[in-house]
């Protein structure tokens, strides 16, 4: 019988252009915050390095730096890679390693730094996650197929582009009060819903930011828990999706598949349903694919998570409160950092400590994380639950 983990410390760089820092400099950023509160190297069994695109920097073996790095010499470690869901898959491995009870504790590092290379050449080597030989040379790029999922959702369901205009209003909202975002910067409706064209519908603010940053957790077998801390956010259920290659051999570009077999795969592990999530963090790479989440994860029937927007359901004293630290859209999106960001971000409002009560999610027993690799070809649900 598996062992039951938790998340037991957390930290997270600055996220934005850091030409300030290299990578390594950013992941003791991240773990900075973990060594000061004395969880160095002879606490920690092994660890895994969330790290998706090599090409940005040209290291490679970023483990074994990186573990060097902040001082974990001759500890164990791994690179784990599955595109932007590359930070759900390596904390996924990690627990399986503990709950298995090959180690106890373990720290997963996810880093990027995108700005190395122009915003032209980061896109060009993102947009080589699709099929080199049907997508890539026919020049689908993410905004593309992202562009593609939002043409249809908006027709299908006679939606205006209002209603994502509305979600990146509320992700620079909460980006703007958020000390670790790129891009805490406020927008009007009006900046949101005219802002120049990227690739049609989609425009300037329905999309992330190329962003350099770092985020790190610690987790802990059940047994050794109390040794880190009286506070544990525990890791109640978790699922992994995967849907077509190519979205062109999907049913709909409404909904993606890997997602709604995540979420309830995770779900049914945790024992709960949808109307249990006190807070989400999804993955809202685009406005659109933000929308799709509210779907897939179960907060709303198809068609209709708009109405959570409308309503506004997803602000943080609403019904359903996702992505109150400015998600993709405002905090950033360093590709191997994404997915752990997330859980930090969980863990600290789990913990009543978000840096404004204007943004602090109210009383949160359960937190949802949603991490989407390429466009669905790997999907990560979490379920996490406060341990006190």
């Amino acid at each position: 019988m598996a062992r039951r983990v938790a998340v037991v410390a957390a930290g997270h760089s600055k996220f934005g252009k850091r030409p300030d820092a290299t990578m390594r400099e950013l992941t003791w950023e991240a773990y900075k915050p973990i060594y000061d509160a004395g969880i160095t190297q002879d606490r920690i069994d092994a660890s895994v390095l969330s790290y998706a695109a090599s090409q940005f920097t040209g290291q490679g073996a970023g483990s074994a730096l990186m573990a060097d790095y902040i001082g974990l010499q001759n500890r164990p470690h791994l690179r784990c890679e599955s595109a932007c869901a590359t930070g759900t898959a390596s904390l996924r491995a990690a627990w399986g390693m503990v709950a298995s009870g090959l180690y106890d504790v373990m720290l997963v590092l996810g880093v990027e730094q995108m700005n190395r290379v122009s915003s032209a050449t980061a896109t060009e080597y993102m947009s080589r996650a699709g099929d080199m030989r049907w997508e890539y040379p026919y020049g689908i790029s993410f905004p593309a197929f992202y562009a593609l999922m939002a043409t249809q959702y908006m027709a299908k369901y006679n939606m205006p582009h209002d209603v994502l205009a509305q979600i990146a209003v509320k992700s620079h909202h909460y980006g703007s009060q958020n000390p670790k975002a790129h891009l805490p910067k406020a927008v009007s409706f009006e900046e949101a819903n005219n802002a120049i064209p990227i690739c049609r519908p989609l425009n300037l603010y329905d999309c992330s930011l190329i962003t350099d940053g770092a985020a790190a957790v610690v987790i802990a077998a059940e047994e050794r828990v109390k040794e880190f801390t009286d506070y544990p956010m525990w890791i109640a259920g978790i699922g992994a999706g995967a849907s077509e290659m190519m979205i062109q051999s999907r049913p709909s570009l409404t909904s993606i598949p890997g997602a709604r077999q995540a979420a309830a795969a995770a779900y049914k592990m945790a024992g709960i349903g949808p109307d249990k999530i006190d807070m989400a963090e999804v993955h809202d790479c685009f406005t659109i694919a933000e929308l799709i989440a509210y779907e897939d994860l179960g907060f709303a029937p198809p068609g209709k998570g708009r109405e959570i927007v409308e309503n506004k359901e997803n602000y943080h004293d609403g019904r359903i409160p996702v992505n109150c630290d400015g998600g993709l859209k405002s905090k950033g999106h360093p590709l191997g950092a994404t997915g752990i960001s997330m859980t930090y971000e969980v863990y600290k409002q789990m913990q009543g400590k978000a840096e404004k009560s204007s943004r602090q999610i109210k009383d949160v027993k359960y937190g949802l994380v949603h991490n989407v690799g390429q466009s669905g070809q790997f999907v990560n649900v979490f379920i996490y639950e406060r341990g006190w």
